[in-house]
């Protein structure tokens, strides 16, 4: 079990959507044009630049935002426990516990105050400050609204790409969108820039610290009085290390055209991604997250 026993804490839910029967971002068709998606926005880019990826989009019906009834999505989600048993309130249950962790450690080691993200679960389609989303986008944290989006049957192609459905690997997912909201907050996200790609370019560098943050954050979700979490084991980090390699720019090119080009990478090869994961799980300090060499953390 992966959540302790217990309550969900009162006034921390997701916003839930349910997509309409429109189209959606045109996708090309075919798993390898998801594949191409996964590289552009897979854990990071924005679904506003897709159309420029896809050559196109088509029009989509906005989510139906439900509200708090019993006909809401995450109705169910009412204890810890759900969250062990259901990926919607997983991720809803993961957002709480990374903004416990970041409400601590950004002040003390950043000296900026941390302000809680927006975080959306949606089925389908939904409307975001970033523009209009489907689950073939991969989750992504739009800077626009400073909301993180999740359509939980991505987490169904992560086996295809190599990588593990396991509790630990999708809270690493949503850790790993949180961590942009970190660089929004420190106003280095926007130095992330899609049209300049490249092993060494800020794009990577931004998406590595990103799983930086999320390592940082298993390091601390266990731990303390109020951790949601149960201790995590070594199996659960072995998976979240497996999809952080999965997720590589490397690995998604040679699956989807057999040719890997470290020029048009933006997220960094398998070996970069299980790195950075690591070291902010193993060290939980900014300062080793620190890719864009700015030398501003405390520790």
């Amino acid at each position: 079990m992966t959540f302790k026993k217990g309550s969900v804490p009162q006034g921390r839910r997701a916003s839930s959507g349910r997509g309409g029967r429109g189209g959606m971002i045109a996708a090309g068709g075919g798993f390898g044009s998801l594949l191409l998606v996964g590289l552009f926005l897979l854990l990071g880019g924005s679904p506003g630049q897709l159309g420029e990826l896809l050559g196109g989009q088509e029009q989509a019906q906005p989510a139906i935002e439900s509200g708090e009834d019993a006909n809401e999505p995450l109705a169910h989600c009412q204890t810890l426990e759900d969250g062990n048993t259901y990926a919607d309130c997983r991720v809803d249950f993961t957002g709480i516990s990374v903004d416990d962790v970041w409400a601590e450690l950004l002040p003390q080691q950043a000296g900026i105050e941390y302000t809680e993200p927006g975080r959306v679960i949606f089925q389908q389609t939904t409307q975001s400050g970033c523009g209009m989303a489907s689950a073939a986008t991969g989750p992504f944290y739009c800077p626009t609204d400073q909301t993180a989006y999740f359509d939980v049957s991505f987490f169904e192609q992560l086996e295809s790409l190599g990588g593990s459905d396991g509790p630990l690997a999708q809270m690493y997912i949503v850790a790993h969108e949180f961590g942009h909201h970190v660089q929004q907050l420190e106003g280095t996200l926007g130095l992330s820039n899609y049209n300049e790609p490249g092993a060494e370019s800020n794009a990577v560098k931004i998406e590595l610290q990103a799983d930086c943050y999320a390592g940082i954050w298993a390091s601390y979700a266990d731990k303390g009085e109020d951790a949601l979490l149960e201790p995590i084991t070594r199996e659960q980090v072995a998976a979240a290390v497996e999809t952080a390699r999965a997720v590589g720019d490397d690995n998604i090119q040679e699956r989807s055209s057999g040719e890997v080009r470290p020029d048009t990478f933006t997220h960094g090869t398998s070996e970069q991604r299980q790195e950075a994961f690591l070291a902010g799980y193993r060290e939980g300090t900014m300062a080793t997250c620190d890719y864009l060499e700015r030398g501003v953390y405390t520790s």
